[in-house]
């Protein structure tokens, strides 16, 4: 069956919304935490840093690549973090052309605040408080925790929401994977199914299996009647960090893994590796920073986002190497689909 690509990119649409973040960021750090101050005496190691700011490791690591990535930030020959020259010119307090006191004026912002409790904390938003009529986090399923996606009015909305990515770039997923062993796809947090389907568009023999929560998979089984393939799809409820996983020749995580941190992905991608059959993959599809945490500044921004809502942050490839190695697969070269993302596979030998 032909897939259908959209006639434009809608990368730069994504980019624009995510830029929010390099305000709040910025802000934050000028205003609220004081990196330049910290920074202006001389080198310091991302411990010490951290340490000096109060904050825990994954938003110092969210925090350090923005600001790394706007060039505000740079790394010495030793590794230790050092002020950019135009960090050092305009960003230290009591600088002759110092510029601080003009990001001030977006000190109190709402979402520069918002995002500022988010890096003290380490919590994602709604995880704090839970009021009658909060839905919670929505990637979040920890005891006393509510999560928005076990809410059928919530879980729909979300599941609708990152549906309208997913038709962008699906397609792109579908044609640019070649997966000609396997013929079953377990498809781990898989949201609107729409990357599974555009997989079994272009797979004549492949099945998928859709593990998500029971309110979520109500909308993938709307997806699969829309994209025709409902006879060749079954929808397995369960908690992804806590139930078994059916045997399957591929597992995929689309644009999950970043919604967890460092400890959950390890476990998550080693779950995945112990239901492959002899000779599947494991099919990583998010986006990627480089292997310096420096960049690319858009990802890097979105790692903001991911932040704010999630336990998670954007990884590098290199980090997800290791944990595919870690599970006993074999990286292969990463494959790109749309709007940064791409596919980094892990090969079980």
């Amino acid at each position: 069956m032909e897939l259908s690509f959209p006639e434009t990119d809608p990368t730069p649409i994504f980019d624009y919304f995510r830029s929010i973040h390099a305000t709040e960021l910025l802000t934050a750090a000028v205003s609220h935490l004081g990196v330049f101050r910290h920074l202006a005496a001389g080198p310091l190691t991302a411990g010490e840093l951290k340490i000096r700011l109060a904050v825990q490791d994954r938003p110092f690591v969210v925090l350090m690549t923005a600001l790394r990535a706007m060039g505000m930030v740079d790394a010495d020959a030793t590794g230790r973090l050092v002020l950019a020259p135009v960090a050092r010119e305009h960003l230290v307090p009591g600088g002759a052309y110092d510029v601080s006191g003009y990001l001030g004026l977006g000190a109190n912002n709402p979402s520069v605040l918002t995002m500022v409790e988010r890096l003290r904390t380490n919590r994602p938003s709604g995880a704090n408080t839970h009021t009658a009529g909060d839905p919670g986090t929505t990637h979040t399923f920890r005891d006393g925790v509510p999560s928005a996606l076990d809410a059928e009015a919530s879980a729909r909305d979300s599941t609708l929401c990152l549906a309208g990515r997913a038709r962008n770039v699906a397609p792109y997923l579908g044609a640019r994977v070649r997966l000609p062993e396997a013929r079953v796809l377990l498809d781990v947090g898989g949201g609107s199914g729409i990357y599974s389907y555009a997989l079994l568009r272009t797979h004549p023999e492949l099945q998928a299996i859709i593990l998500d929560r029971p309110e979520v998979l109500k909308v993938a089984e709307e997806c699969a009647e829309e994209w025709k393939v409902r006879g060749r799809v079954t929808f397995h409820p369960a908690n992804l960090l806590e139930d078994p996983y059916p045997k399957a020749d591929a597992v995929l995580f689309s644009n999950v893994l970043h919604d967890w941190d460092v400890p959950d992905c390890r476990r998550l991608v080693e779950r995945a590796a112990g239901s492959l059959s002899k000779g599947g993959c494991v099919l990583i599809h998010d986006v990627f920073l480089n292997d310096a945490m420096d960049g690319p500044l858009p990802v890097a921004l979105y790692s903001g986002l991911l932040f704010a809502l999630s336990e998670g942050r954007a990884y590098s490839s290199a980090e997800y190497r290791e944990w595919l190695q870690g599970a006993g697969l074999t990286p292969q070269p990463i494959v790109s689909t749309l709007v940064h993302c791409g596919v980094l596979t892990g090969r079980k030998e």
